[in-house]
């Protein structure tokens, strides 16, 4: 079994920051991409943020120059560390993580964490 948790979702006020994490448990061999993603109320799932093993980062549009992904690999941890938040950045926040456990590769995903901006 492969479990991805994640945390430090809550309330912030706009132009605050929060810091997320998700930790990737299990009986894991490798972990390649890993990515934030979120849904915000009424809206599609939209990837935020991805970063590849050696470190290489992608970013949505609307969240460059705010928000910067980071991960630990020691830790099979990915970290979202979120700026000058807005309102509409309110939304579940979701891991995702490419991993490869005994020869199979697979896609894997957490519960979410909510992050609430108020105006």
């Amino acid at each position: 079994q492969v479990q991805l948790v994640e945390s430090g979702g809550g309330l912030v006020q706009a132009g605050g920051s929060l810091r997320l994490s998700c930790v990737a448990s299990g009986s894991i061999s490798s972990i390649n991409a890993m990515a934030w993603y979120r849904q915000g109320p009424g809206k599609q799932r939209e990837l935020v943020a991805t970063i590849t093993s050696g470190g290489i980062t992608n970013y949505a549009d609307s969240v460059k120059g705010r928000f910067t992904i980071s991960r630990d690999n020691a830790k099979n941890t990915v970290y979202l560390q979120m700026s000058n938040l807005k309102p509409e950045d309110t939304a579940v926040y979701y891991c995702n993580a490419d991993i490869i456990r005994w020869g199979t590769r697979a896609s894997y995903w957490g519960k979410g964490t909510l992050v609430t901006v108020s105006s």
